[in-house]
Formats: C-alpha cells, sequence, structure tokens
C-alpha cells in the first residue's frame, strides 16, 4: 500500500503504475519510537506519521511543504522506509507550474526505474475523481489546519448540521485533465491541475481561500490549528476579525488528550447558533401546579444542584465534593437539594446536566454544555451583565453575552492548570495552608511581587524560591493572585472587554483573586451570592423552559 498526506500529492500518477493510494492521518498516541528518533520540538503531527510509519510499513509519499515534513522525510529514510519526497512550489505561477512539472517527471523516471513498471496514461485518467454535487444544504465547515480522524469524528457526532471538512485531510478537488499522448503535456497539465486547488497557507499566494467563507450554506466554521504552527493561526486571527458567521478556534497537540475541553467547547458552540430554536429567549415556563425542574452541573470538584418551581423561584440548592464517579455524586447532590426543597425525586418534571460529568448521569433529561449555562444563570442573577468570568477546579473560561443572556463569543483555557482552582490548591500546598486561608491573607500584601511563569509547576519552583528569599506569605499569595488574574486577562481580552462584569465558580469567593483581577480590570466585578451554583442555576432554568 501506498500512503500519502498531502492534497499536492500526485495520487493519479501512482494510480497510472497500476498502484493504489490511501490518505494516512494518524492520530497521536504512543510515540515512543518516534521520540527516540526525533527531537521533543518536532511537529506532533510529524511525530506521530513517524510512529505510525515505523508501526504500519508500506511506502510513504510526501511533498516538500515545511521544515517538519522535511525532517519526517529524513528520519523515515535513514531508518530504512520506503519514502519518497517531491518537490512542492510555494507558488502556483507559471514558474511553479513548471518546477512541479519537472519534479513530477522526474519521479515517473525515478519511480520506473526502481520497480520496472510503466506508466500508463489511461490507468492515469481513470484515477481522477468524479465531480460529486456539494450537499445543498446548510452546513457546518471545518478549516484550518489538516484535522485527525478522532477530532473529525467527534465533531461530526455532536454536530447538528452536516460537516464539510476543508482542511488538508478532506476531499482533493481536481478538474479534468488533457487528453494527450504527449507525455510533458500531459504531466504539465497535471502539475497546473493540482496547484489550482484552493492553496493550503504554506502557498504563497492564499487569496483563494476566501472561497472556503462564501457559500450561503455555511453556518459556522470550526478552525482548527496545530501547536506551534503559525500557518493557519494567522488566517484565524484574519476570519475572526472579519469573518461574518460564527467561528470556533480549537487548537491541538495532534492528540485526544483533551478532549473532554475540546468537546466541551464545540457542543457550546453549536448552542450558541440556535439552529433548533431551542436557545431563543424564553421566559415562559410551565404554569401547572407542582412543575418542578433540577439542574446538576458536575464539575471537578464540586457537583451543584439547583431546584426550581414553575415560577423560577429557587427552592433549594446543594453543593457537593465530585469523588470518584460522577453518577454516585450527582446522585448525592441531588438528595441533598431534594431534602432541602421537601421534594421527591418523582416530583421533578425534568432534570438537565452540565459540567464535564454531564453526560454521565443516567437520570439526567438533556445535557447542556456549562459554556450555554452560565450564561444562563448569569443573565438571570444580572440581565445587564455582558461579561461571565467563570474560574472553576479544572479550567477557566470568560463569556460574552448578548443582551438576551445568549453566548456571542467564548474562550476557554487548554491542558495547562494556570488560573485555575487547581493551581490555587497547588500553590496554598505549598505555602503550607488551606485554601481559606490563603483567599484572606492574600489582601494584606505589602511588597507587590510578581510571579512571572504562566506554568503551574514553574510557578511552583518561583514559590520555593520566595520561601527561600524570606518573603513574606501575604505577599507570595498577592503575587499569585496576580498571576490568576494575568491569565484571566489575556481571556477577556480575547473576547473582548465588555461591561458589566460578574464572576462565577469556586474561585470566586476568594477575595484575594477577584481584587486583584478587579485591579487589572480597572472595574468592580458583580459577585452573585452563591457563585458555585450558577452553572447547576442556569441548567434548571433550560429544564424549566422545556
Amino acid at each position: 500500500m501506498i500512503y500519502y498526506i498531502c492534497k499536492y500529492t500526485p495520487v493519479e500518477l501512482f494510480a497510472g503504475f497500476g498502484e493504489e493510494c490511501q490518505l494516512l492521518n494518524p492520530s497521536s498516541g504512543d510515540t515512543q519510537i518516534a521520540d527516540r528518533l526525533t527531537h521533543p520540538n518536532v511537529c506532533s503531527f510529524s511525530r506521530a506519521l513517524i510512529q505510525k510509519c515505523m508501526e504500519k510499513g508500506g511506502t510513504l509519499v510526501l511533498t516538500d511543504c515545511c521544515d517538519s515534513i522535511r525532517r519526517a522525510y529524513d528520519v523515515l529514510k535513514s531508518e530504512g522506509h520506503d519514502v519518497y519526497l517531491i518537490g512542492l512550489p510555494h507558488k502556483c505561477a507559471d514558474s511553479g507550474q513548471l518546477y512541479f512539472k519537472n519534479q513530477l517527471l522526474k519521479f515517473i523516471d525515478d519511480y520506473s526505474k526502481q520497480t520496472g513498471k510503466v506508466f500508463d496514461p489511461q490507468k492515469f485518467y481513470a484515477a481522477f475523481p468524479k465531480a460529486e454535487e456539494d450537499n445543498k444544504g446548510d452546513y457546518i465547515g471545518i478549516t484550518g489546519a489538516r484535522i485527525n480522524n478522532e477530532l473529525l469524528e467527534l465533531i461530526d457526532s455532536i454536530s447538528p448540521l452536516p460537516i464539510k471538512n476543508n482542511t488538508c485531510t478532506g476531499k482533493r478537488n481536481l478538474s479534468d485533465p488533457l487528453k494527450t499522448q504527449d507525455m510533458d503535456e500531459l504531466i504539465g497539465s497535471y502539475a497546473r491541475i493540482l496547484l489550482s486547488q484552493i492553496p493550503c497557507m504554506r502557498m504563497t499566494d492564499v487569496l483563494s481561500r476566501e472561497a472556503l467563507t462564501k457559500d450561503k450554506n455555511l453556518r459556522g466554521v470550526i478552525y482548527h490549528t496545530v501547536k506551534f504552527c503559525d500557518y493557519y493561526g494567522f488566517e484565524y486571527a484574519a476570519w475572526k476579525k472579519n469573518l461574518p458567521l460564527p467561528i470556533l478556534h480549537i487548537e491541538t497537540d495532534w492528540t485526544q488528550r483533551n478532549s473532554g475541553q475540546i468537546s466541551t467547547r464545540i457542543e457550546a458552540f453549536f448552542e450558541t447558533l440556535n439552529i433548533d430554536g431551542a436557545e431563543k429567549k424564553n421566559k415562559q415556563s410551565c404554569k401547572k401546579p407542582g412543575f418542578y425542574v433540577a439542574g446538576i452541573d458536575i464539575g471537578s470538584t464540586t457537583t451543584n444542584v439547583v431546584i426550581m418551581d414553575s415560577g423560577q423561584n429557587i427552592l433549594s440548592f446543594a453543593v457537593c465534593p465530585t469523588g470518584a464517579r460522577a453518577e454516585k455524586s450527582s446522585r448525592a447532590a441531588f438528595a441533598e437539594a431534594l431534602k432541602l426543597a421537601d421534594l421527591t425525586q418523582e416530583q421533578i418534571s425534568n432534570t438537565v446536566s452540565t459540567g464535564y460529568g454531564r453526560a454521565n448521569i443516567s437520570f439526567r433529561g438533556k445535557d447542556v454544555t456549562e459554556i450555554t449555562c452560565h450564561a444562563k444563570g448569569a443573565h438571570f442573577l444580572d440581565p445587564k451583565v455582558r461579561t461571565v468570568i467563570d474560574i472553576g477546579g479544572q479550567d477557566s473560561k470568560v463569556i460574552r453575552l448578548d443582551e438576551n443572556g445568549l453566548v456571542k463569543d467564548f474562550v476557554m483555557n487548554d491542558k495547562c492548570a494556570a488560573g485555575t482552582g487547581r493551581f490555587l490548591e497547588m500553590m496554598a500546598h505549598c505555602l503550607e495552608m488551606n485554601i481559606s486561608q490563603m483567599a484572606a491573607c492574600g489582601l494584606k500584601w505589602e511588597e507587590d511581587i510578581s510571579i512571572s511563569s504562566m506554568c503551574s509547576v514553574f510557578a511552583e519552583s518561583e514559590v520555593v524560591s520566595l520561601i527561600a528569599e524570606n518573603k513574606k506569605v501575604e505577599d507570595i499569595v498577592h503575587g499569585i493572585n496576580k498571576s490568576v488574574a494575568t491569565k484571566i486577562m489575556s481571556q477577556i481580552k480575547r473576547v473582548g472587554m465588555q461591561e458589566e462584569y460578574m464572576m462565577t465558580g469556586g474561585v470566586a469567593k476568594n477575595a484575594g483573586v477577584v481584587k486583584a483581577i478587579e485591579t487589572e480590570l480597572g472595574h468592580k466585578i458583580f459577585l452573585p451570592d452563591e457563585p458555585e451554583i450558577c452553572g447547576a442555576l442556569g441548567a434548571a432554568l433550560i429544564a424549566a423552559g422545556k
């Protein structure tokens, strides 16, 4: 089997030799072999490619598109793998087409000498993909850098609309080749056809990529980038600023280790599209006597439950530690909230779950992402709020709302724990105090200390060094609080600063962190009486609206 990774690969040439080609789109799981053969700074896709080829064998054809692919070629070649590298021009003009034609002609000659096979133009012509009629209905466009199959399948399983893969791993769009007996003319025509596809961002002239956003049936864009690969980051920044369509940015390191966070982002994005009308503002709830609903928010640290009646009055709430099993924790918190409301589970007409464990609650009626739920809860508590800052145990997020409480934009932290409750717990442990003590002493600082590192591990090292320098604990805590505020401010600026501000999540009870964020903002932050239950409140409101 011959494998390829790039849409500019001359797949049809191999068909002319009677060979079958298959797209190789490996995920990065165990990369022990690749890590032994390459430097850890090499692109994660290239490492996954090396690992898969070393495991699987077969012939690999690469195009000379970037340094990382060239490095993968060098490594595989040195290990005796059957691999070809075809020069790819970065310009599609006449000079680029001439260069590419010569590269293809050289490849045909080399491959024929190496294998003893003769190129058959008729097999070449027959291999061209038949034109397929595009779906005329609405769809979601997946674009940006190449995307692995697992992530593509995840998006497809969540999306309420068909998806169209417009990345390098999507369909190759080729026009019909020139029918001629002249080999030079034939391959020249073929080179022109390959280079006439919508260009990838490694090409010099990328203006025609705008065609990806012009389809009237395009309802939204999910833009994927690979960590430490800058090519597509520039395009995303321009699209985010100018594209009159909803756009979600997801960045991966070509692994599925943060699939939970990515799934939350994708689901929240689809919820904001309001495709089925479910998220339209609707203050009407069932007026039948005895109508009660529950919202359950299963977070990494606590599980929160809110029970409401038909008049959207909060009857009770419960906050319990999240244990090893989401189902068990949710049932315990639910039972406590029912007891406080003097109700039984049979009297609850609808239950909506949210949070990371939302899909694992067997008695839920529906699950909704915490992005949408925090937005609904915040709007219910104060309709003037336009920016919600939610810092939980495992993640931090900033959500922009419109005047109806619907999500306009949001950002979440990646896999890094910096700026989260877990980060503060680590720092408290380092200072030999609990979270409550840390929250209080952070307001009594004298020396303005800065913790420069945004990494939790490195920040802990800085704290240890400050302790060794005999710095006051209060000053160190102030520096920690400032580092959290800096992280949150970067997220706020990404969605756009807009008053009024509300802070939710367990960290909202940390007065030192709140004060540090207010100082960075230059604006007061509204704090709910019980900031931890805002997500569960939003879930209950959604349950009441159904």
